[in-house]
């Protein structure tokens, strides 16, 4: 499918997904959403992809939500139209792993998306912010509920509050961002940890997606119970015999998502 906003390229079983608005420095506008979650669920039913990156520009991942598109709207027209909501959910309805490969600006709803990733790489430059209130508004994405969740509650108060940026080694050092790697090595990293992702069994990957991200939502005793049935789960898999045969026999595991 040809796409307007976004790039999309599929090589050794992992689906890069570019957002390509350069003159917006990637905002985020309706047009962008929906292509992206079209992207993702055909990344998400293909048999040739067990991983996805979602990546920007070395300039800007992306630098909120397109303003424009916003600023004549009331609230009935964001109400009515559940704006952001639906591409929200089926962005989050996606089983396979997703990586955000984040340089330069992630502001506000860019911030958000990187955020709605399994988890999130960073190069040197990167730089995260919900400045929303320099608007007269607030995130509209999730940022106020998935930031403080990561950082913690005065850190995530302090950037929405005064609209402050966190840099690479900042969001590292709280939690936000898994690694920082220089630029020019980002795109590397980051298919580098697709790569072994998609070695894995599907399977397992799906499990510990819904496991972890389970964690968010409920409490550690219903966590737990549901981690264990899942664990259970796995063993009635081809995958794990495989697994635990090959570890025993010291050679590569061949999984075949059975």
């Amino acid at each position: 499918m040809a796409y307007e906003t976004i790039k999309v390229s599929t090589e050794e079983h992992v689906a890069t997904i570019t957002l390509n608005r350069p003159d917006a420095l990637n905002a985020l506008n309706q047009k962008l959403l929906r292509e992206l979650c079209q992207a993702l669920e055909e990344a998400d039913t293909s048999e040739k992809v067990r991983c996805i990156v979602l990546t920007g520009s070395e300039k800007s991942f992306a630098a909120g939500a397109d303003v424009t598109e916003m600023a004549d709207k009331s609230f009935v027209d964001m109400y009515l139209k559940a704006f952001f909501q639906t591409e929200h959910d089926r962005f989050l309805a996606i089983r396979k792993p997703i990586i955000a490969a984040v340089s330069g600006y992630a502001l506000g709803g860019g911030c958000e998306l990187a955020m709605m990733c399994d988890f999130i790489i960073a190069s040197d430059t990167a730089k995260f912010g919900q400045p929303e209130i320099n608007l007269g508004i607030i995130a509209g994405l999730g940022g106020t509920q998935r930031l403080s969740r990561f950082v913690g509650k005065s850190k995530s108060m302090d950037m929405h509050l005064t609209g402050r940026f966190m840099d690479a080694d900042e969001a590292l050092s709280s939690g936000l961002v898994s690694r920082v790697v220089p630029a020019k090595k980002l795109m590397e990293e980051a298919r580098s940890a697709a790569h072994k992702i998609s070695e894995k069994s599907l399977l397992a990957s799906f499990a510990a997606k819904d496991a972890v991200n389970r964690a968010f939502e409920t409490t550690l005793a219903e966590g737990i119970l549901y981690e264990r049935r899942a664990f259970y789960g796995l063993f009635n898999t081809e995958d794990q015999k495989e697994g635990m045969a090959a570890f025993a026999e010291k050679r590569e595991a061949q999984f075949r998502d059975r």
